[in-house]
């Protein structure tokens, strides 16, 4: 059954009954209008606006020339009225391009900023959008609407910075539209590290928080409301009607630490990971969707802490287990440091539909440290209707602290729980659905509506087929000329390839006859270079390594973080790799420190005589978490005479904020592997590993050490030729 949603700020679920709105700090969300009685300054460059700003008196209208303002470090300290706020905007919403190194602050009281863009660079502060001046003067009863921060990531993945931070009171933040940030930092925060920005009765609403990028390590939050230090303060903001759009980061989509926070009417549309009560006490979610559209890792709430309520929620299609399901209550630590899990008391799980969820978590984090189990908890009149035929339920510790009733479930429950539910059909238990109401925002209702949204296409579509004729660099030059979405289809003949190819959009290059295949042949140690948003994607093309010369990191395609890098994709289909082996240490796809592959994926190809590492990912060694790529993904191919690995991926520490990385191995050949006495594959911190149906000969089984969490792991199907070799995969332990 397909919900509809309906335009309404509190809508009165079928199971529960209707909530009371809290009063708005004083701003006003009604367009900005011209006060008719003051002054409209047009200004036309740096020195014009700073002069109007300066001087800005109650009721003026600050009015931005359209065009690009580059390198821009806006600042707007002044006072208005809540009936004359100054007023900073664009001469036509969306025409104003902050660029550069741009960024914008604003402090005083009764301010509201429309219709800016920033885009094309990145700040020089630690904030794009800051409401504060400094930390002696911040941002009361002020607005920021309709203004659109896209792609400004700083190029250096691990520099950190917040797209929008709110400091001081009242203040609103509406219709914006905030999407792509690839560096480290929440897109947006809350601040309460002043007594100023405590209590502060924020408003975040009908925003588009639009597609962030799995980042590969903690610090990918969507939007993180306190901090660990200020975890037991009242923040009392309030978000509400904000569509969460393919918002992956990491596993707290919304990380709340701090107290007294309502969540109301959200949608969370394929995102991956929960809103997380991270922090913090007495929060309410409520009026909520989270529709994961059975896209992997997508969770609900997680819960920890105390008097949380989680009530009148709508969790649909939600494939997400453990730190991502879609109902999760947290063990806590007895006696906890501010920092690591509080236990659960008194929460409040009431009135909630799970419709087509992998699982429900409860006692989840249960180990040697966290032993406090939840107490003095209800969970009441909910419906749940797991995946198949099985209930979703995992009980990972004690659950008398917890009373269930009044719940219907479509397949019995752990006898731990059955006393608090009735079970029925499938069929039966969906007409108690609330008919002709659903939850949430849709996508159309935030975000600026003069601004595109980004669409769910693959990178590699929609450009145009451009044919390129065999001859010495004609491969090399159509790469940099190359327009995203474009495909380059090789004639057959020889590539012979001197320079080295910065590629900073996808692209995908293929045989124009697979049965005659083109042939090519690099004279550097390199010979594509991702950065940006550079992605590539080869099917039916022979590549051979032979003049390459003997150099230090040979590799065919690698990554550097040189003029940013984005989060990259390789897919190799119907490929042969060879002469690979001028020195000890070639490979065919590497990546740099502090770079990012969303997918590596390895289909139908053939790979001989490579000295190094086919797939080499190891460059996050600093143990903090962070690794090189999501997924690595080899399927149907042979390897022979390899060097080293087949794959080598490196993810260390012990931070439980990511998923991956994932990877999957299927119906492929290994001969000879690990000539230079290494294993099959090198795993460190692999949280999804799968092998299967591979047959593998002369070669060490490969290794997974295990540094955190409970990795998933399944061997099956394969075939050891060499009966030297006494397994498939050995396993270190480091937990």
């Amino acid at each position: 059954m397909r919900l509809g949603l309906i335009n309404a700020t509190v809508i009165c679920f079928a199971l529960g009954a209707c909530q009371a709105v809290p009063a708005l700090p004083e701003v006003s969300e009604a367009t900005p209008q011209r006060p008719h009685s003051h002054r409209v300054i047009p200004v036309s460059n740096q020195e014009d606006y700073f002069n109007a700003a300066t001087n800005a008196q109650p009721g003026d209208q600050i009015v931005l020339q359209n065009g690009v303002w580059r390198d821009f470090d806006m600042l707007l300290d002044a006072e208005g009225t809540i009936e004359t706020p100054i007023t900073v905007s664009a001469e036509t919403p969306g025409k104003v391009i902050l660029s550069g190194q741009s960024s914008l602050r604003l402090a005083g009281k009764h301010l509201v900023i429309s219709g800016l863009v920033f885009r094309e660079g990145y700040t020089p502060r630690t904030e794009v959008i800051s409401f504060r001046r400094d930390n002696d003067n911040l941002a009361y009863n002020s607005r920021v609407t309709e203004t659109v921060i896209e792609n400004y990531s700083n190029p250096t993945r691990a520099q950190r910075d917040i797209w929008v931070a709110m400091y001081g009171q009242n203040n609103m933040f509406d219709h914006n539209h905030l999407s792509g940030k690839l560096n480290s930092g929440p897109t947006m925060a809350v601040r309460l590290n002043t007594e100023d920005s405590q209590n502060n009765n924020h408003v975040i609403r009908n925003n588009y928080f639009g597609p962030r990028p799995v980042f590969g390590s903690n610090g990918g939050e969507t939007l993180r409301i306190g901090t660990s230090h200020y975890s037991l303060t009242h923040s009392g903001t309030l978000v509400e009607n904000n569509y969460f759009d393919r918002c992956s980061g990491e596993v707290e989509i919304i990380s709340n630490k701090s107290g007294g926070n309502t969540y109301r009417g959200n949608t969370f549309f394929r995102s991956r990971g929960t809103l997380t009560l991270r922090h913090g006490n007495d929060t309410l979610v409520e009026n909520n969707l989270f529709d994961g559209d059975g896209a992997p890792y997508t969770g609900g709430v997680r819960v920890i802490n105390a008097r949380q309520t989680v009530r009148n929620n709508y969790f649909k299609d939600l494939t997400g287990e453990r730190f991502s399901g879609a109902l999760v209550v947290m063990n806590g630590v007895p006696n906890s440091p501010i920092n690591r899990y509080h236990q659960v008391d008194g929460a409040i799980i009431e009135n909630n539909v799970f419709d087509t969820v992998r699982r429900i978590e409860l006692a989840e984090g249960s180990d040697a440290e966290r032993t406090a189990v939840p107490v003095n908890s209800i969970f009441r009149s909910n419906i749940v209707i797991g995946e198949g035929s099985d209930a979703p339920f995992r009980i990972q510790d004690d659950l008398s602290g917890i009373t269930f009733e009044d719940n219907v479930t479509t397949a019995a429950p752990p006898s731990e729980i059955a006393y608090g539910f009735e079970v029925l059909p499938a069929v039966t238990a969906k007409t108690r659905l609330p008919v002709g109401h659903s939850l949430g925002v849709q996508r159309t209702e935030t975000g600026a509506d003069w601004y595109p949204k980004p669409s769910v296409s693959s990178p590699f579509d929609g450009g145009e087929r451009i044919e390129v004729v065999a001859s010495p660099d004609a491969l090399g030059t159509a790469l940099a000329r190359a327009k995203a979405g474009d495909t380059l289809v090789l004639t057959s003949g020889q590539y012979r390839e001197s320079k080295l190819v910065n590629l900073q959009v996808p692209v995908t290059v293929e045989a124009a006859d697979p049965d005659n295949p083109p042939v090519i042949t690099f004279e550097r140690p390199n010979f594509v270079q991702l950065s940006g948003k550079g992605s590539l994607r080869m099917q039916g093309v022979s590549v051979s390594g032979a003049a390459s010369p003997d150099a230090s990191g040979n590799s065919f395609i690698f990554t550097t973080s040189m003029g940013g890098s984005g989060n990259h994709t390789v897919e190799l289909a119907d490929m042969s790799f060879t002469g690979f082996d001028v020195n000890k240490g070639f490979s065919v796809v590497s990546a740099a420190k502090g770079t990012f592959y969303d997918r590596i994926k390895i289909s139908g190809s053939h790979f001989s005589d490579i000295s190094g590492t086919v797939i080499k990912l190891d460059t996050e060694t600093d143990d903090y978490g962070i690794y090189n790529a999501e997924y690595v993904i080899i399927e149907d191919s042979s390897f022979e005479r390899i060097g080293g690995p087949v794959a080598a991926v490196y993810r260390g520490g012990r931070d439980e904020s990511t998923f991956g990385p994932h990877v999957w191995v299927s119906d492929s050949k290994f001969d000879d592997v690990g000539l230079r006495g290494g294993p099959l594959m090198e795993l460190h911190g692999v949280q999804n590993l799968k092998i299967s149906g591979n047959q593998i000969a002369n070669a060490k089984p490969a290794q997974l050490t295990i540094t955190i969490g409970n990795p998933e792991v399944a061997v099956s199907g394969n075939t050891l030729i060499d009966q030297s070799a006494a397994a498939v995969l050995t396993t270190v332990d480091l937990r």
